[in-house]
């Protein structure tokens, strides 16, 4: 597919915001902002927030890299998105999505961890857990930076000059009004996390902007892990993990999650643990020294954690394991407050 035919998609006034632009390595990706209302507004489109791993996937002529929020490479984990995309009309683009693995339906971060730290593509393939890439934005396509072009438009580019008939690489479909109605029936459902409000008419922000607003039906979000404490009875591996959230230059203790655990997670991530045991606890709060049987780590693992709400103590109440995320440096986990 020629530059000038991709262009063709957009109408005069969207093509003239199209930038000629030496196709970049590595884009900063946009993030949304946590609100705590839903509503409708016909200026403001609505996808749903998938539970999954964030992903840019960067083409250049023909050669795929896939990269995490912090520029991981994911291609061994997951090559039979890189194949799909490497069969693609551009030969050379950036695009925006989210890899998920599906449980009975439901998107599913524990499935996905099964496929996530596997770094062999063979081996990936035989665990025997699908994955799929919901792609939601492009940025550039074939030397356009089209970043500038409006979100509606964007989003109608993708759809055109990419294909999506094969069963790996799927386009995230958006609703146009009724987003409280939306963000209710998502939320009646088990399983599913919210919603995703975006500005129709938005740019591409390499940053956390309020022209994306997230709804969530239920509390989850990354904590670092700064110790464990000693498993009890017939229990392997570990206890408990000790939870923190930066403050500035702070870890502040947020708790402890016990549940959630196979024994296979409990033996891989315990061996991960005491590779990084240190002395001294990494929380600023001096009662988490004196908790029993405490054991501290270097706290450079995130994980991705389900809870029911903060204590007023700004503890985390019933927290429950989710998975470890790769894709997030600890020292950017702060605790998330709808704006």
């Amino acid at each position: 597919m020629s530059a000038s035919t991709v262009l063709d998609m957009l109408d005069d006034t969207d093509r003239k915001k199209a930038r000629r632009a030496k196709q970049p390595s590595w884009l900063v990706p946009m993030k949304a902002v946590l609100v705590e209302e839903a509503f409708s507004d016909p200026d403001w489109i609505y996808e749903v927030k998938l539970d999954g791993e964030r992903c840019l996937a960067v083409a250049f002529r023909g050669t795929v890299k896939l990269l995490s929020r912090n520029q991981k490479s994911m291609n061994a984990s997951y090559p039979e998105i890189v194949e799909s995309l490497e069969g693609q009309g551009p030969e050379s683009f950036i695009i925006d999505g989210e890899v998920v693995a599906f449980e009975k339906g439901v998107p599913s971060f524990s499935r996905l961890q099964r496929r996530m730290h596997v770094n062999d593509p063979v081996k990936a393939k035989q665990i025997g857990v699908a994955v799929f890439f919901y792609v939601f934005d492009v940025l550039h396509v074939d030397g356009w930076d089209v970043t500038q072009v409006p979100l509606r438009a964007r989003k109608s580019l993708l759809r055109s000059a990419f294909s999506f008939e094969d069963r790996v690489l799927r386009f995230v479909e958006h609703r146009n009004q009724h987003g409280e109605r939306y963000f209710r029936n998502i939320c009646a459902k088990p399983g599913w996390e919210g919603l995703i409000a975006k500005r129709a008419d938005s740019t591409y922000k390499h940053n956390r902007s309020r022209d994306w607003l997230k709804f969530k039906c239920s509390n989850e979000q990354e904590f670092v892990i700064g110790g464990y404490t000693e498993p009890q009875g017939s229990r392997e591996g570990f206890g408990a993990l000790l939870l923190g959230v930066y403050d500035g230059d702070d870890l502040v203790y947020a708790g402890k999650v016990g549940t959630g655990y196979d024994t296979e997670t409990l033996l891989d991530l315990s061996a991960k643990l005491r590779s990084r045991e240190r002395k001294t606890s990494p929380f600023v709060d001096d009662d988490v020294a004196r908790i029993k049987g405490a054991h501290f780590v270097r706290p450079d693992l995130v994980a991705q954690i389900g809870f029911a709400e903060w204590t007023p103590t700004n503890r985390l109440r019933h927290p429950r394991f989710l998975g470890l995320r790769r894709d997030k440096p600890a020292r950017d986990v702060v605790r998330e407050r709808p704006r």
